[in-house]
C-alpha cells in the first residue's frame, strides 16, 4: 500500500491537528491602510486649527448648548434653518454633550472616524471593481499622491496634504459615505444583473436584493444630502454611473421599483429633517463667488492625475466595448459634463466636484496596476511613469504633510486665538475686520458681527449692511456717536483690531497677542 503524496499534505499536526486552525493573513489593504488611518491621524492633528475649522466647531458649539433649538452658528440670531445642522453634526453635538467636550474637541476627535470611514469605503469600493487584492493599496496611494505639483487645499479633497487640514470636516465624512454608496449600489446592480463574485448575499423572495437593503440604501444617500449638499452630487453622479453601466441585461419592472423606493426614501430623509430643508439650496448662488478660485490652475494642480489616469480609463472603454458600459468611464464623463457647466454657467460651486472627478482616473490606474504578471510593456511603462509621479507628488507638494520642515511646503499655519477667547464670553458679539480672527473665534463660541463666509440664512444683503457696518466703525473719520450707535445696535462687547489699527477712545483695552499684534478691547456696556 502507499500513501499518496495528496494525503501527506493533507494530513494535520499538533495543535491544528485538534482545531483545524488555519491562520488568516490580514490583507494588503488592511495592513497599509491601518497604517494610513495611524499616520494620517497624527499628521492632522499636527496641524493647527484653520481655514473652516472654526466654522464647524461652532456648529458644534451651538448643538452642544441646545440640541433642539440651536443659535445661528455665527451671529446672535436665531438659528433655525440653518443647513449646517446636518445629521452628522447633530451626533457631534449629542457626542460633546455626553463628554463635556467644547466643539474644537469635538471636531479634532472627528479626525479618526471621518479618516476610517474614507479609508474602509474606499477600499470596498475597489473590492467592488475587482478582485485583486493590491488594487485598494495602488488606489490608496493614487487617491493621496496623483494630484499635481501645486497644492490643491480644499475640504473635500483627497490629496494627502489637504486631507491633514480637512479630516475633521463634514464634507470628509459625506465623501466616505458616498463611497460606500457607491460600493453598494454596485453590489445590488450586479446581484440583480445575475449575480457575480463580489456581490451582495442578501435576497428576497423574487432573488434581487431585498426591499430593506434598497430603502437602506436610499437612506445613506438622504444621509449625504443632508451632511454635505455639493457632495451629494457626486453622489448621485456615481449612482447613475453604476446603475447605468453594470448591468448587461435589460432591468425588470419590479428592479426599477427598487430603485425608485431607494430614491423616494432619499428624498423623503431630506424632506423630514427639521433643522433644515436642504432642498432650498438647489438655487442658492451665495456660494458661487467663494469657490471661483477652484477653476484657477487646473492643469498644475491636476496634471499627474489626468496624464497618468486617462490612458488607463481609455484601456477600460476599449475593453468594455462602449464607454457607457464602464462605470468609471461613465462617471468621469458625467463629472466632466457637471464641471464644465459650473463654468459655463457661473455656478462655480460645482468646482467642488473637481476631487471627486479624479476618483475614476486614479481608481482606473489603481486597478490596472494591480493586474497579475506578466506585465505586457505598455502596462510596465504606466507603472514605472505611475512611481515617478508619485514621488514627484510627494516632494513637490505632499512631504510636508508628513514632515515639518522647511525644504517642504507645509499646511497652513494660523495664530492661536486662546488668547482672546479666555476673556470673550459664549454667546458675546465680536467685531472685526482681521482675517483669522473672524473665521477661527466662533469655534469658542463667539459671535460675530459680521461672518467672513456667505450665509443663505443670514443673506447677502444683511451680511452686506453688517460688513458695512464693521468698516464704518473702524474707520478712523467716524464719530464716537455713530460708532456707539453700532455698539448699541448689534449688542458689540468686544472689538479686536488688527496692529494697524487705532482702538476707539471708549474702547478699553484687555489683552493684545505677541504672535500677530493684534488688540482686544472691551466695549459697550
Amino acid at each position: 500500500m502507499t500513501v499518496t503524496a495528496t494525503a501527506t499534505r493533507g494530513a494535520a499536526r499538533g495543535s491544528t491537528a485538534l482545531h483545524r486552525f488555519r491562520p488568516r493573513r490580514p490583507s494588503p489593504y488592511l495592513v497599509f491602510g491601518g497604517l494610513a488611518w495611524l499616520v494620517l491621524t497624527l499628521a492632522s492633528w499636527r496641524v493647527p486649527m484653520c481655514c473652516d475649522y472654526g466654522q464647524h466647531a461652532a456648529v458644534v458649539e451651538r448643538l452642544r448648548e441646545s440640541l433642539l433649538d440651536p443659535r445661528h452658528p455665527l451671529a446672535d440670531l436665531p438659528g433655525d434653518g440653518n443647513p449646517y445642522f446636518s445629521p452628522y453634526a447633530v451626533a457631534q453635538g449629542a457626542f460633546a454633550r455626553l463628554t463635556g467636550l467644547n466643539g474644537i474637541e469635538t471636531v479634532r476627535l472627528a479626525t479618526p472616524f471621518n479618516l476610517a470611514v474614507l479609508l474602509t469605503g474606499l477600499g470596498r469600493l475597489v473590492r467592488a471593481l475587482t478582485d485583486r487584492p493590491w488594487a485598494p493599496v495602488w488606489a490608496l496611494s493614487a487617491v493621496t499622491l496623483l494630484w499635481g505639483t501645486e497644492r490643491a487645499w480644499w475640504s473635500g479633497f483627497l490629496n494627502l496634504i489637504s486631507m491633514t487640514g480637512h479630516l475633521g470636516y463634514p464634507s470628509a465624512f459625506a465623501l466616505g459615505a458616498t463611497l460606500w454608496a457607491w460600493a453598494l449600489t454596485a453590489d445590488r446592480v450586479r446581484a440583480a444583473d445575475g449575480g457575480g463574485a463580489r456581490t451582495v448575499r442578501f435576497t428576497g423572495p423574487s432573488g434581487l436584493p431585498g426591499l430593506a437593503g434598497y430603502a437602506a440604501l436610499g437612506l445613506l444617500y438622504g444621509l449625504v444630502l443632508l451632511t454635505h449638499p455639493v457632495t451629494f452630487v457626486a453622489a448621485v453622479l456615481g449612482a447613475v454611473a453604476f446603475a447605468v453601466a453594470l448591468p448587461r441585461r435589460r432591468p425588470a419592472p419590479a428592479l426599477l421599483a427598487r430603485w425608485a423606493l431607494a430614491a423616494a426614501v432619499a428624498a423623503a430623509t431630506a424632506t423630514a429633517w427639521p433643522y433644515a430643508d436642504v432642498l432650498a439650496l438647489a438655487g442658492d448662488t451665495s456660494l458661487d463667488v467663494m469657490h471661483r478660485q477652484l477653476y484657477d490652475r487646473l492643469p498644475e494642480r491636476f496634471w499627474l492625475a489626468v496624464v497618468l489616469g486617462l490612458p488607463a480609463l481609455w484601456v477600460r472603454a476599449r475593453r468594455a466595448g462602449r464607454f457607457r458600459r464602464d462605470p468609471l468611464v461613465l462617471l468621469f464623463l458625467l463629472d466632466c459634463a457637471v464641471l464644465a457647466y459650473g463654468w459655463f454657467s457661473g455656478h462655480w460651486t460645482y468646482a467642488r466636484l473637481l476631487g471627486p472627478a479624479l476618483l475614476p482616473l486614479q481608481l482606473a490606474l489603481a486597478v490596472e496596476l494591480a493586474a497579475p504578471r506578466p506585465w505586457p510593456p505598455a502596462r510596465r511603462a504606466l507603472g514605472v511613469a505611475a512611481a515617478a509621479g508619485a514621488v514627484t507628488g510627494l516632494l513637490t507638494v505632499h512631504a510636508g504633510a508628513l514632515v515639518a520642515s522647511d525644504r517642504f511646503a507645509q499646511p497652513p499655519r494660523w495664530p492661536s486665538y486662546d488668547w482672546a477667547a479666555r476673556h470673550v464670553g459664549r454667546g458675546e458679539t465680536l467685531l472685526s475686520d482681521g482675517y483669522f480672527a473672524p473665521r477661527l473665534l466662533p469655534g469658542y463660541g463667539v459671535d460675530l458681527l459680521a461672518p467672513p463666509w456667505p450665509d443663505p440664512v443670514l443673506g447677502e444683503a444683511e451680511r452686506g449692511r453688517r460688513l458695512a457696518a464693521t468698516a464704518r466703525y473702524l474707520d478712523p473719520g467716524t464719530g464716537r456717536a455713530v460708532r456707539e450707535a453700532i455698539v448699541r445696535r448689534y449688542e458689540v462687547r468686544w472689538v479686536l483690531l488688527t496692529r494697524w489699527k487705532k482702538a476707539p477712545e471708549e474702547a478699553v483695552v484687555v489683552a493684545w497677542s505677541r504672535e500677530t499684534g493684534e488688540v482686544l478691547a472691551r466695549v459697550g456696556r
